[in-house]
């Protein structure tokens, strides 16, 4: 799906509020932060929705329907060229879910690299169509799926021999712990063998962090200048301060990952072993001929002046052959 260990993918949903400056604004915002894509939504309403669509959550303070939502959250087609020219200058891929046909025709004259699917859209096979038609690969988030979804799905992907990923992804904002969802990332690695990633809405670094350290090769995040600002997905959502500390974290997870441990190979810390390490000594001033115990010992740095710390109980029992000062090392020599 992608040539890095782990694709990072900041989400602007709908936190532009239909402003084409705000939406700018977050592109060179995350720019700076080491994303490798943005991803945005494209609503046309006419093609997607109607007067009898239910707000999500009843939000917005000037849109009486959610039809007039999207009607005030979408962009013409111009303008959509101009974010996806100004995505790439910035060093960024331009991501879209589509959800209606019009969109992926939009998306396609845009020359989009791949779609991603959002987790409403699983079912909706009339659009997986029209998407697998162009060749491109899709990424699917599984948000309000059941396995009994995914799997019709997954068939209805590879029946046509589309190139797809899967994200584990629950649909609240934001998500408590509990809902996570974590252990879903090798369950679906597993069940549909593809690449696996892990879409947040927990508002919360640790989440994709934990994520990638499972196996998760794609991470996906909403994004917001603040938290405490209007829009539907702000309070699910990291500030641009945090989504920077966040791609700083998994770049460092990937090169964890890629330097596996060998736990048995302990040469890099031989010198260390040895300032640390401990020797044998007694504790208290005892004649020669005294019989040692346990209460008479004491383990003192470094190793190597004395017999290990660890064989302590070899020389229980034995007698001293010479007196022997308090805070002495004990050797083999001192032993009959």
């Amino acid at each position: 799906m992608t040539n890095k260990a782990v694709y990072i993918i900041a989400e602007i949903g709908q936190a532009h509020e239909g402003s084409l400056g705000l939406l700018y604004s977050y592109i060179d915002a995350l720019a700076a932060t080491g994303v490798d894509a943005v991803k945005f939504q494209m609503h046309i309403a006419e093609a997607e929705s109607s007067a009898h669509e239910p707000f999500r959550v009843q939000f917005s303070k000037e849109d009486a329907t959610r039809y007039d939502y999207w009607q005030r959250m979408g962009f013409t087609f111009e303008q959509w060229q101009g974010i996806k020219v100004h995505c790439e200058a910035k060093g960024l891929e331009f991501l879209c879910s589509p959800f209606s046909n019009k969109a992926v025709d939009w998306l396609e004259s845009l020359e989009v690299n791949r779609y991603k699917i959002g987790s409403g859209e699983v079912l909706n096979h009339l659009l997986l169509e029209k998407i697998v038609q162009t060749g491109k690969p899709l990424i699917v988030s599984s948000g309000m799926s059941s396995y009994t979804d995914l799997d019709a799905t997954v068939a209805f992907l590879r029946e046509r021999e589309a190139e797809f990923a899967l994200m584990q992804c629950t649909t609240s904002y934001p998500t408590p712990p509990e809902r996570f969802g974590l252990n879903v990332i090798q369950e679906l690695k597993e069940r549909y063998n593809v690449p696996v990633g892990y879409s947040d809405h927990s508002a919360q670094k640790a989440t994709c962090v934990a994520a990638v350290s499972l196996g998760a090769t794609l991470v996906e995040f909403h994004v917001v200048f603040d938290r405490r600002q209007f829009g539907p997905d702000s309070g699910s959502s990291l500030t641009i301060d945090e989504t920077q500390e966040l791609v700083h974290a998994i770049r460092q997870i990937e090169v964890a990952l890629a330097h596996p441990v060998d736990k048995n190979d302990t040469t890099p810390y031989n010198d260390l072993k040895k300032m640390f390490g401990k020797s044998l000594a007694i504790n208290k001033n005892l004649p020669a001929g005294h019989v040692l115990t346990f209460a008479d010992l004491e383990a003192k740095k470094p190793m190597g002046y004395g017999i290990n710390a660890q064989d302590f109980h070899k020389v229980l029992g034995k007698k001293l052959t010479f007196d022997k000062p308090q805070w002495d090392f004990l050797n083999e020599e001192d032993l009959q």
